[in-house]
């Protein structure tokens, strides 16, 4: 039996409002860690220094230095446990308890924006190994020159707090891609 669009909205608001489903939005910062995602600056910025290939820093206008907020793997699923462990205890906007807020979305970052030159000579002591750098303007594509997370509701509704700062979450990475790709010996513990 075929539903018209009508219908099937009619029944999708009903189970919503009957059932109280509860949704939280999650937005993450420039997420980082091991098994992290390939295309990202970190980790490609990692095989290509290894390889001795050049990398491509961008840098803005007025030689202005990129930065992003980058979250460690870690703190974004505590962010994530926290937003599902407090769904029912939500208090919504303004902090008067009513019911359960049903929708809530959520900035998780670590607040703390730091310049890809900075990374990139982070992953060069871990890796002990100088990168070739191509500096380069920054494309006109879309792309920011700074990302800041403002994970202030966050913060208020389940107290997300991120702990790992980028030194320490990217020795990490560097110790696990090591590791995993079987890259001589780990170069440091």
């Amino acid at each position: 039996m075929k539903m018209d669009k009508h219908r099937r909205w009619t029944y999708s608001i009903t189970k919503l409002v009957f059932w109280t489903t509860l949704f939280a939005g999650l937005r993450f910062f420039t997420v980082y860690g091991p098994w992290g995602r390939p295309d990202m600056a970190y980790f490609f910025f990692t095989k290509d220094i290894l390889k001795g290939k050049p990398i491509s820093v961008f840098q803005g206008s007025n030689n202005k230095s990129v930065a992003r907020d980058f979250t460690y793997i870690d703190d974004i699923v505590e962010g994530c446990l926290g937003a599902l462990d407090t769904a029912e205890k939500s208090t919504g906007s303004g902090g008067k308890k009513k019911k359960n807020a049903q929708l809530r979305v959520f900035n998780l970052g670590n607040t703390s924006p730091v310049p890809v030159t900075k990374l990139v000579s982070i992953l060069e002591k871990l890796l002990k190994v100088k990168a070739k750098r191509n500096v380069l303007p920054l494309p006109r594509n879309g792309d920011v020159m700074f990302t800041h997370a403002n994970i202030s509701y966050a913060q208020k509704e389940f107290g997300y707090k991120p702990t790992t700062d980028l030194q320490t979450g990217l020795q990490k990475f560097v110790n696990w891609y090591l590791d995993y790709y079987s890259i001589g010996e780990k170069k440091n513990s």
